[in-house]
Parts: structure tokens; sequence; C-alpha cells
């Protein structure tokens, strides 16, 4: 069944659901002989003799459980490591997967509690992202809570099994994104929090871009993301083998806590439960609220996520507004110039710490040069009248950069970055006027396909071009054939097979999986049948009335509302505001406390009624009867105003029209 509520799918932690197993799927296919020598190339390239952080991943250690598997309140899986009980460190590196990223898949595999020093420890492999615990006087201070709730209650159920079980007196959210702060609720009850028992602490900005993160685009980014996290993949080494971040997302309850303290200004020195942090704001770099700090009794640095164990992302591949790579570069170059001395640890939200000065320095350097690099020669070839297209093909880095582990692309990458960034200072548009205004897919395809004389011309042709393991041409020729005949069962076979092979060679975790992804809904057709787990209300509840009627402007049918005039008037009884909607020239437009007489219908409601009657689409009448809504004037112009409202598909389609 389609899914219609797509406003409670705000983050893409959401989407990471089981794979379905009920479902009859073609099997994946073997690598071929061309990628199984591109892999080799690959790997006689890469710098195997450095084992910098095969040593870090497994220093500290203090014990684990030996299953990992974590439920819901339902019973459904919320994590799971045992699919990837294959991933050890020695075991070599499958044909079907790139050799590189193998590697961080085994290292991502690592998990249990790790002692970073003295009082600081980290939970891995429990998530995507890591839970930190800080030792405080009376009590435990977590920092980045991980994704869900299940998968932060389990983290801390080990925490408890092999240290001191002491209350958490305080949780430190590092900055804006659904993996680190959703699992707030299983690290501790929000009746305590408001009872002043225990501090939520974050960055300025981080409530309001928490709840806002994907609320306008709230329906493709997170199908986008059902790609970009393998949500459909099987589980193993001709499938999902890792994210690059880390191994996977849980699948549990998002919930979020409103902070209780707010870092403001550049840098805060904050002390919490006899511990001394110097927070230092970092925004709008990895993400818009953002915040590293460093813990001076304990000479540990924590680094959140501007700072991991890959090359991040300048453009995520599910959709989202583009990074700032120079921003992001002078906030790790200040902060290894900053650091002091006898910094002895780094640690973040992601991957494994570092350890010792010179290490951490040359750590952050490479890594504000990596972004720097990228984002000053783009630009310079850009000048020079380079195309986007042209200069992601020409990006080689320096070797000094490209051979450091911790600079590969598991998860952002080279060639999309470089995008990213023409992109940020140049747009879509590459100069060329034949690129202004070209057709859309399918006529194009369509006519493509008859210039080269039909769809069984076309295929008999690029067979010897997947032949000859020129996967990339294969996929841009037959993408043609399908846009012009989706039903063509060749072309869809013959392009999953291609969408395969670079899937297999793919270094990037995130290419991977869109490989994958689309490989399998061209053999199995789009997944129809469930929907995506979908987060608790906290999140929901933080949006401001403001952001709610924004989304509803993007829900507005535009040419269904043209040639519409209506106003409404909304009285919210829980908050006291009012406010005045007007539909014209096909356009939502909201004032807030500016109503007056000669609107066509006043309805007086409370936030949660907002939510049922204009984004859940529940029937007005009903909702009159049962008393959830007051209607003083005309109840058909709020039904009017439900039928001009979208509700949105979630599993449309991507690799086919």
């Amino acid at each position: 069944m389609p899914i219609k509520n797509t406003w409670t799918r705000i983050s893409i932690a959401a989407l990471m659901f089981s794979v379905f197993s009920s479902a009859v799927c073609a099997q994946p296919k073997d690598a071929t002989r061309a990628t199984i020598e591109a892999n080799q190339r690959l790997s006689q390239s890469l710098a195997w003799q450095d084992d910098q952080d095969r040593v870090f991943a497994q220093r500290g250690f203090v014990g684990k459980f030996d299953g990992v598997v974590v439920r819901d309140s339902s019973g459904e899986l919320a994590w799971n490591l045992e699919p990837f009980a294959d991933q050890a460190l020695d075991a070599p590196a499958p044909e079907t997967v790139n050799p590189s990223l193998w590697r961080q898949a085994t290292l991502n595999s690592l998990h249990g509690l790790f002692k970073v020093t003295d009082r600081v420890y980290q939970v891995r492999g429990y998530d995507l992202s890591n839970l930190s615990v800080i030792e405080g006087d009376s009590g435990y201070i977590v920092v980045d809570p991980l994704v869900s709730a299940e998968a932060a209650a389990a983290a801390m159920q080990l925490v408890y099994e092999l240290l001191p079980r002491k209350p958490v007196v305080a949780v430190i959210y590092s900055h804006s994104h659904a993996d680190h702060f959703g699992g707030v609720k299983g690290v501790v009850d929000q009746q305590d929090v408001l009872a002043g028992k225990v501090r939520i602490v974050a960055s300025q900005g981080f409530m309001h871009f928490a709840a806002s993160e994907n609320v306008l685009a709230g329906n493709v980014m997170p199908r986008r993301a059902s790609y970009m996290f393998g949500a459909v993949l099987p589980k193993g080494s001709r499938g999902l083998v890792d994210s690059g971040l880390g191994k996977a997302v849980s699948s549990g309850s998002i919930t979020l806590i409103e902070p209780t303290d707010i870092i403001r200004g550049d840098q805060q020195k904050l002390v919490i439960d006899g511990v001394v942090f110097e927070f230092i704001n970092t925004p709008f770099a990895e993400a818009p609220a953002e915040m590293m700090f460093y813990l001076p009794q304990m000479k540990a640095f924590y680094a959140a996520e501007e700072a991991n164990a890959t090359l991040h992302n300048l453009y995520t591949l599910r959709g989202a507004q583009v990074r700032d790579a120079s921003l992001w570069s002078r906030y790790l170059r200040e902060s290894a110039e900053r650091l002091s001395p006898d910094t002895e640890v780094l640690f973040g939200g992601h991957h494994w710490p570092r350890w010792g000065y010179e290490v951490i320095t040359d750590y952050l350097v490479k890594q504000a040069d990596l972004y720097k690099y990228i984002h000053d020669q783009t630009l310079r070839l850009a000048n020079h009248g380079y195309t986007m297209i042209e200069i992601a093909e020409m990006m080689e880095l320096p070797a000094s950069l490209s051979r450091a582990w911790f600079n590969r692309g598991y998860y952002g990458s080279v060639n999309h970055n470089v995008k990213a960034v023409y992109q940020k200072y140049l747009g879509w548009f590459d100069g060329n006027p034949a690129n202004i205004h070209p057709l859309p897919p399918e006529p194009r395809a369509s006519k493509y396909v008859a210039y080269m004389g039909g769809a069984a011309a076309v295929l008999e042709k690029v067979r010897q071009a997947f032949d000859d393991g020129d996967y990339r041409w294969v996929v841009e020729v037959v993408n043609h054939v399908i846009f012009a005949d989706p039903d063509n069962d060749a072309a869809r076979q013959l392009q999953a097979d291609a969408l395969e092979q670079l899937g297999y060679q793919a270094e990037s975790a995130q290419w991977r999986n869109f490989y994958l992804s689309g490989a399998s809904e061209l053999r199995n057709g789009v997944f129809r049948g469930g929907a995506p787990r979908t987060i608790r209300t906290d999140v929901v509840n933080a949006l401001s009335l403001d952001m709610i009627f924004d989304f509803l402007g993007v829900k507005l049918n535009g040419p269904k509302a043209a040639g519409k005039n209506m106003t409404l008037d909304f009285n919210f009884t829980d908050s006291g505001d009012r406010y005045r909607i007007t539909i014209a020239n096909g356009v939502l437009n909201y004032k807030i406390n500016t109503q007056s007489t000669g609107a066509d219908v006043s309805v007086s409601l409370t936030r949660r009624a907002l939510m049922a009657l204009a984004v859940l689409a529940h029937d007005a009448s009903n909702l009159v009867e049962n008393g959830m809504i007051t209607v003083d004037g005309n109840v058909a112009a709020i039904t009017e105003f439900q039928s001009l409202l979208d509700s949105f598909e979630f599993w449309f389609d991507i690799v086919t029209p």
C-alpha cells in the first residue's frame, strides 16, 4: 500500500528497516573478470603497510556481548550485527567488494566498549555512530546517544555490565543530525530532565535544525536515502557491507529532548558534574549546528563529526544543501593549531580514536587540506573554463593526501564532492547553451534510441561494451533504452548487470549502495509492500508552526489551486497563536497574529489537530464531530483546502520512468 503519512518521515535514519525477506528476489551475480581486475589494480595502489587504523581501532577494548541483536517494543529488529559476522579483520576481500571498502567495513565491524583514556569510554558497533561516556564526579555524561532509543539503551546496558552503575547526569548533542541525538530517551528519562536532574547540552540553533532537516523535501530525501543506505539490499558481500561512516543505521525510535544548556558564541567553557568542557562551535560545515570540545582534565579532544576516518560529504547523495568545504577546512586547521601539545587523544562521533599529539595534528591538518584541496582546485579548474563533469574526472589528490586511509572516499567521494563545490559557486548550468533547456529524459531517450537504430540494435552493440568491462558506458546508453521502453526486460537486465559491477568496484559505500539498489529495482521492481519505520512525535513536536505551514505550502498542488482565492484563520487553543492562511495565484501564504474579518472559515484547534487535518488528511467533518476542531464559517472551505494538498507516494520510481 502506498505510504500516505509522509510528514513523520523526517529523518533518513527512519529508513533503515529490515530487508524484506518474504519477497522473491533475483539473486545478485558474480563479479566479472573486469571487476576482479579493477579491484586488484586498486589494491596494488593502496598503503597496506600503514596499519595505524587497525591498531587504533582495537586499542582500549574492554569487552562486548557475544551477539548484538536489539529489538524494539514490538519485537521488530532495531539493530543486528550478525549478518556482518564474516567481516573479520583478517578476512580477505570478496571479489564482489572493493578491497579498500572491505578494509573499512572490517574496522567498522569491531564492536563493544572501548576505553579512550581515563574516565572516557566509547561504545562502538551499536549504530552508525558512537556513544561516548565520560565519568563525572557523581555520574556519567553521555555524548551523542546514537540514532534510536533502542540502540542507545542496549549500548548503555553494555556500559553498566562492564563499568560501575552510575546515573546519567548529562547528555551532550554534538550536532543536529539524528544519529547524534535520536537515542536520547534510551539513555535518560525526560521527567528527570524536566526535574533538573539531567542536563542536555547543545549548540546554538540545534533545535531548529534538528527539527527542520528534511521537512520541505521530506519525501524525496528519505526515498533516495533508501538507496544511499542500502535499505532493501541483502546484508553481505553482494549487498550491504557497510555505510562508510559506520556499519549501518539502527531502525528503532528516534527521540528528542530539548536542551537545557545552549553553547553560544565561538567558544564557551562549561563545567558539568566536575568535568571541564571547552566547547568550540563549528556551524555550517558538516552540520548547520555543530560543536567540538576539549577536556583539559583528560587531555582529550572530541572532534564531533568534523573529522572522521573517511572523506565526508560536501554533498550527500540522498539530496541536501551543499556544505562549505572552505569553512570545514578552516575549522579543522584551527583545531590543530589550537590544541595544547599535551593533548593525548582525539575521539569523535564515528570510527575510532587517535592517540598522540603529533598523530592528532597530522590527522587534522591532512583532513583540513583534503577539503581545501578539493575546494581550491575545483575553482581553479572552473576558472580555466572546465565544467563540473570535466573537473570531477580530472581531479586527483596529491599522494600525501590520498594515501592516508582516513582520507579515502568511503562515505563521500572526490568525484561527487568536486561537483558539490562547483554547484555551490556556479550552480547546475555549465555555460554551454546546449544544456540550458535539454529535453526531458523520456522524449530524449526515445529520440536517442530511434537515431541509434532501435532498442534491439542498441543492446546488440552495447553488449560488447559490457564484455569489455566498460560499465559506465553501458549504463549511460542502456538508460536511454529503459526510459524509452521501461518494459524492455533485456535492457533492464543488462542495466542491472552493469550497475551491479559498478557497485562491486565502488570504494564509496554510498556509491555501492546506490548502484546495487538500482540493480535490485530493475530486476525485482520497486518495493511496494511495506513502509519505512516512522519516528515518534518528539521531532515533529519540535517543529515550529511556521515550519508546518511552510510544508503545507509545498504540499499545495499549484495547478489545482490556480484560480482559487481562499482565506482561512487558524486559532491555536494550546499556544494562543493565530495564523491567517491565504491561497491565491496557486500559492499558500501565511501571517501570524494579523487576523481580521473576512475569512472564508475560522478554525479553532490544537497543533495536534492541525497535523491531523492538514498533514494526515483526516476528514474535516469527523474532526468537527469528535471535537478536535471547532469551525466558525463554511466547513466546506476546510474540505476544499484539504483537497488542494497532495499526498506523496514514497516508493516512486528512480531507475525507470
